[in-house]
């Protein structure tokens, strides 16, 4: 474990912020390019925690890269680079202590839903299972357990949120937002980059429940795979050498914070509690211990 002090904000002087989300702060370079940079911050239940996760944003900012690298024929991707030498002087000057969790982007237009796809019954899955025999208007077989993997894996879309919650969405409704040509096309890339993706995690000893994807468009017309891809923050890592249905699942992902906040009397409104040290210290080394068995390499 490194003793890095966890960057919780940034301030680039000489660059425009133009948005500081849950996780990211996001820099304008010209019309089309940004800078995107992952901080430790640590989002549950859509709120932002006042615990930051040494090295988080590392994490996401390399395994990104490594999947947008990995599935680029499936579907082009926004990112440019993350070496600060491959970046313009403009970034260079500014940005470096933030080696390493920084993307050089292509700038889009967002489409404002993200494109869920689910593979196993878990989290808000498995309760609107109990709750409908569905999830999200897919009708599913009686029986099912906890963390069961489905027949095959399901797309369910939800509204984008910069603060609150995400609501989800059925595709009809997804049409409203994007048009019906373009829900395809995303449903239909989000499937296919959730099925190899998740051929390959399984063999390097993690199952991937479920994942969310966003998209955006250049002035081109271009569509193109941007923000996160398949880190922790944005989806569900299991141990499968210890994956059990019928019960909730060990995991390297955000679900070990959750199942700690489970346990506070704590409303789920901000302001968020803080974790205990070492809750957030076995956060960092999961985070690290899937981006080693992702990618075979350790950061």
């Amino acid at each position: 474990m490194s003793n890095a002090v966890p960057v919780v904000e940034t301030s680039l002087h000489n660059l425009q912020l133009v948005q500081r989300g849950k996780v990211r702060d996001v820099y304008k370079i010209d019309e089309d390019h940004l800078l995107i940079v992952a901080t430790d911050r640590l989002s549950a239940f859509d709120c932002v925690l006042p615990t930051a996760i040494e090295r988080k944003g590392e994490v996401l900012t390399a395994l990104s890269e490594f999947w947008f690298k990995r599935l680029r024929h499936i579907v082009p991707h926004h990112l440019i680079s993350t070496k600060l030498e491959e970046m313009p002087n403009v970034i260079r000057h500014e940005v470096t202590n933030l080696a390493g969790r920084s993307m050089y982007v292509r700038r889009t237009h967002v489409f404002p839903v993200e494109c869920v796809v689910r593979g196993y019954l878990a989290g808000s899955g498995w309760k609107d299972y109990q709750r409908t025999g569905g999830v999200c208007g897919h009708r599913l077989q009686e029986g099912l357990r906890e963390a069961d993997e489905l027949p095959e894996p399901i797309f369910t879309p939800a509204t984008k949120a910069a603060t609150g919650h995400d609501e989800n969405i059925s595709e009809a409704e997804m049409t409203h937002f994007v048009g019906a040509e373009v829900t395809r096309f995303l449903r239909d890339a989000a499937l296919q980059l959730y099925k190899e993706a998740a051929g390959y995690a399984r063999r390097r000893g993690i199952i991937i429940a479920d994942t969310k994807f966003e998209f955006g468009q250049d002035r081109d017309g271009h569509i193109l795979l941007i923000d996160e891809v398949l880190t922790p923050d944005s989806s569900r890592f299991w141990p499968a050498d210890q994956y059990q249905p019928g019960r909730a699942q060990r995991s390297f992902d955000k679900q070990f914070v959750r199942d700690y906040l489970e346990t506070l009397q704590w409303d789920k409104q901000p302001p968020a509690p803080p974790l205990p040290p070492a809750v957030a210290a076995t956060t960092t080394t999961r985070y690290l211990e899937a981006y080693r068995m992702l990618t075979g390499s350790e950061l």
